[in-house]
Order: C-alpha cells, then structure tokens, then sequence
C-alpha cells in the first residue's frame, strides 16, 4: 500500500501551471515574432537599410516565450510529491503563477506585434517616429515583465500551506 501524502491530484494542477506559462507566453511570442516579421518584410521592400533597424520588435516578441520558461522551469522544479508532500494549495500556487505569467506574455504579445507592424511601416515613411515606436514596444514589454514578476511571487507561495 502506497502512503499518502498530500493531495494526489495536486500535481496535475502545478503541471498545467507550468504548461500554461510556457505555452501562452510561446503563443504571445509567435504572434509578435510573425505580425512585426510581416510589417519588417513589408517596409523592406521599400527601405532595406532600415531592416536591421527594425528588427527590434521581433526581438522583444522573442523574450516572452524566455519569461515563460523561466516560470515554467520554477514551477516544475517545485513539483516532486516523493520528496515533499505537495497539496492543492501547491498545485494552485503554481497554476495561478504560470496562468500569470502566460497571459500577461501573450497579451504583451499581441501588443508588441500590433504596434511592431504599424511602428516598422511608419518609421520608413517617418523615421522620426522610431523613439517613439520603441518607447511604446518597451511599454508592452513590461506587461511580460510583470505578469513574471507575479508568477515568481506566486510560485514562492507554494509549500507554505502547511508545516511539514
């Protein structure tokens, strides 16, 4: 007979966590990554000197997927039941911060493509407006930033639900 020790269904809910944050914030990354490589392909065609210029929201795009990994790893670190009982408390620790982390990168995801594929389009028409695109590419940033932030503090709650 196998003892038990904690809540058998927890570390379901602490894996999803950890699957959330990578695959949401992924999500944000590929769709940043492929709205600005459009409007960067596009202005290409018309400035090829500024290409290189204007990669700069397809790199910022690529940094969210590396947000969910951080949390992801976190999590799944926190995760061995053998070691340490691991309760429901655990299992939603780690749920609620890989649901943060990956919802924030896939909303900044979409903020940094939308803005990357108009900003690189219009800074070949007005190359004035570049501080201006990067400002509000670092702006959508720091909703990633945040949403890791959060899961980082959330994922340290986990294995404070009771004293073993």
């Amino acid at each position: 007979m196998v003892a038990f020790s904690g809540d058998e269904t927890a570390p379901f809910f602490g894996f999803l966590g950890a699957a959330a944050a990578l695959v949401f914030s992924c999500m944000g990354a590929a769709y940043g990554t492929a709205k600005s490589g459009v409007g960067v392909a596009s202005m290409g065609v018309m400035r090829p000197e500024l290409v290189m210029k204007s990669i700069v929201p397809v790199v910022m795009a690529g940094v969210l997927g590396i947000y969910g990994l951080i949390i992801a790893v976190i999590i799944s670190t926190g995760i061995n039941p053998k070691a340490k009982s691991y309760y429901l408390f655990d299992g939603y620790a780690h749920l609620s911060s890989g649901l943060s982390c990956g919802l924030a990168g896939l909303a900044a995801g979409m903020a940094i493509g939308i803005v990357g594929d108009a900003g690189v389009r219009a800074n070949a028409q007005q190359p004035k407006l570049f501080v201006g695109m990067i400002l509000i590419l670092i702006f959508a940033e720091a909703l990633a930033l945040y949403g890791l932030i959060v899961g980082i503090i959330l994922s340290s709650r986990a294995g404070q639900s009771r004293a073993d």
